[in-house]
């Protein structure tokens, strides 16, 4: 796989499938045109996709590579298999939150990435825990993900856990998909929140248009996605605001944020980017502000109720200090 096609994978999925829709001005554009410039890949990449029959219009016929295209035409992209890389220990330093037997807490950098992924092959979380914990870690997913429970974005930083045996694996595995563990975040939203508290529930899947983007889809389709949210503080322009997640889906409050219309300040990929605050203050942003702050869980061995917190990042602070005087 070239690496151009490798980086269409986030570090979060490896589905292998995007849909395309032909835009009116792609309209009368050759097939092979209007992959390249969809896929971000190079035009002979896009017409290996088309030879090696990747490529399929919504009619179930194969593309071919001179046909033009008409507006609204769909088109189904299987993409390469991706072989991502392995996960090798790398001594980088970890803010250990908690640890023993059978857990491990970490508050994760911004601009971490939790797991070995094209384009994120060191560097990683994984990475850092297997050194530190050597062959410790539950093998339940694999040498790629060892002991990995749940994933927060590379850039969000915050409370992670991660499993030191199988059978602790399994226990937290559990009560993530029951919803008693319970993780809170802090964010800070572009615009002024509609109301003190409230849920977003609204279905989730890969976007259509673009697969390094998630997006909101009717009720019946997706996957089932809540998030609440309560306000902390209203600023002119801007709300700090606690968010809870109920299900636990991929960009799930920076999409369920952004769908009502109120994206994570600087998050560029959902549309809180490039506000006027965060051209004049460029230095405190490396990613969307959003903060997993809060983690709580049953230890899978000792059945003790456990819970975690995790200071804001100097970066978030200085921001909401600079919101509060007005700067």
């Amino acid at each position: 796989m070239s690496d151009v096609l490798s980086d269409l994978y986030t570090d979060e999925s490896t589905d292998p499938s995007v849909f395309l829709t032909v835009t009116p001005e792609e309209a009368g554009e050759r097939a092979d045109v209007i992959l390249s410039a969809k896929l971000g890949v190079t035009r002979s990449a896009a017409q290996k996709l088309i030879t090696d029959g990747a490529a399929v219009l919504s009619d179930g016929s194969l593309l071919r590579k001179n046909a033009r295209l008409s507006e609204g035409d769909g088109i189904s992209v299987r993409l390469p298999e991706v072989v991502p890389p392995n996960a090798e220990p790398e001594e980088i330093p970890l803010d250990v939150v908690y640890e023993d037997e059978d857990v491990i807490v970490v508050n994760k950098p911004q601009g971490m990435v939790v797991h070995p992924a094209p384009g994120h092959a060191t560097g990683t979380l994984v990475s850092a825990l297997l050194f530190r914990c050597g062959d410790s870690l539950s093998g339940i997913n694999g040498v790629l993900r060892p002991g990995i429970i749940h994933r927060i974005d590379k850039d969000t930083s915050g409370l992670i856990c991660a499993a030191k045996n199988d059978q602790a694996h399994v226990a937290l595995s559990e009560q993530l998909k029951d919803h008693s563990m319970r993780r809170t975040y802090r964010a800070v939203t572009v615009g002024g929140l509609p109301q003190d508290a409230g849920t977003v529930d609204s279905p989730i899947e890969r976007s259509r248009t673009d697969r390094k983007k998630m997006a909101t889809v009717p009720r019946g389709e997706g996957r089932d996605a809540v998030t609440h949210y309560s306000v902390i503080t209203r600023f002119p322009g801007f709300t700090y605001a606690e968010m809870k997640l109920e299900t636990g889906r991929t960009h799930q409050i920076r999409v369920h944020m952004a769908s009502i219309g109120h994206p994570i300040l600087g998050d560029h990929v959902y549309g809180g980017g490039s506000t006027q605050f965060e051209k004049h203050h460029p230095s405190l942003f490396g990613g969307q502000c959003l903060h997993a702050a809060e983690l709580e869980f049953t230890h899978p061995a000792t059945g003790e109720r456990m819970r975690f917190e995790a200071p804001l990042p100097d970066n978030f602070q200085r921001i909401l200090s600079l919101l509060s005087d007005g700067s």
